[in-house]
């Protein structure tokens, strides 16, 4: 029988739960941004309540992700140990995850302002349907990368209700940040989408192609990033944490080449975590030491 700290690992498992180091630290920065405006002030209440979304609307996405893939899932080598299609969690019970997490994340909302409440069932839309995407088309990753850009702008709008361009600079960097590595990690994948009728650019375009388009798609991405340090007079610490940014953009495709795919895992989940996390660090510094 299994033990409650089990059925804790396996969900966590189920949702990949590290991989909220890619989002998280960037609704960090959107909050803080926020915050530091001169007519609102930080509320642990809030920061908490932004948080819990995060957690509640990522797991609904990548528990769903997992419930409407299992037979996909069951049918690829590599994806074959996952928790639905290796027996380690049942169907349905995932189903019920699932629409908890969705349920969490909606009251979460409620108590944060009308705005985020109204949207939710706009933000779950998104994240959910990425699920269906590559069924039909190769623009699956850019939905990825949509639905994990809702972070930033998300946690601005949770404290001051408007929209603005600081953070939708980020949110923008974001999008094209993820869905360019999204693109790398599905090389991995590209045999078996293709047997399958499956989308994704790699198929689309070929292994060589697509890292030319992720490419493109992260120089876009250090574009907002750096765009975003002189749209807001930003100084010293968050330069240097662009610098770092960009730099681990840059060394991730030194790892991947279209023959190699070896270290697909370091430059998608080290190399991303580890950008994600030191610029919000030092983003953090310029708000309050800059």
């Amino acid at each position: 029988m299994s033990t409650p700290s089990t059925k804790v690992s396996n969900y966590l498992s189920l949702v990949t739960f590290s991989h909220t180091i890619f989002a998280l630290p960037f609704a960090v920065i959107g909050f803080l941004l926020a915050t530091h405006q001169p007519e609102y002030v930080w509320s642990w209440k809030l920061f908490l309540l932004v948080l819990a979304c995060m957690v509640f609307a990522r797991s609904a996405a990548m528990g769903f992700n997992r419930y409407i893939d299992r037979d996909i899932d069951a049918r690829n080598a590599r994806t074959a140990t996952r928790e639905i299609p290796a027996g380690v969690i049942h169907p349905q019970a995932a189903l019920g995850f699932i629409v908890l997490m969705c349920a969490l994340f909606v009251a979460a909302t409620w108590f944060i302002n009308p705005l985020c409440f109204y949207l939710s069932p706009v933000a779950l839309l998104v994240i959910l349907g990425y699920s269906y995407t590559k069924r039909f088309t190769a623009l699956c990753h850019l939905i990825l990368g949509i639905g994990l850009a809702l972070a930033p702008i998300g946690a601005w709008l949770a404290v001051t209700g408007t929209f603005a361009w600081l953070p939708l600079f980020f949110s923008f960097a974001v999008l094209c940040w993820v869905s360019g590595f999204d693109m790398i990690y599905a090389l991995q994948d590209e045999g078996f989408d293709r047997e399958n009728n499956l989308n994704s650019m790699p198929v689309l375009l070929g292994k060589r192609g697509a890292l030319r388009l992720s490419e493109f798609l992260h120089v876009l991405a250090a574009g907002f990033i750096l765009y975003a340090g002189w749209y807001a007079y930003f100084g010293l610490f968050y330069w240097i944490g662009a610098a770092v940014f960009c730099s681990l953009l840059i060394y991730q495709h030194t790892l991947v080449k279209p023959d190699d795919l070896s270290k697909v895992n370091r430059a998608f989940f080290t190399t991303n975590g580890i950008a994600s996390v030191v610029f919000a660090c030092l983003v953090i510094l310029e708000l309050y030491l800059g």
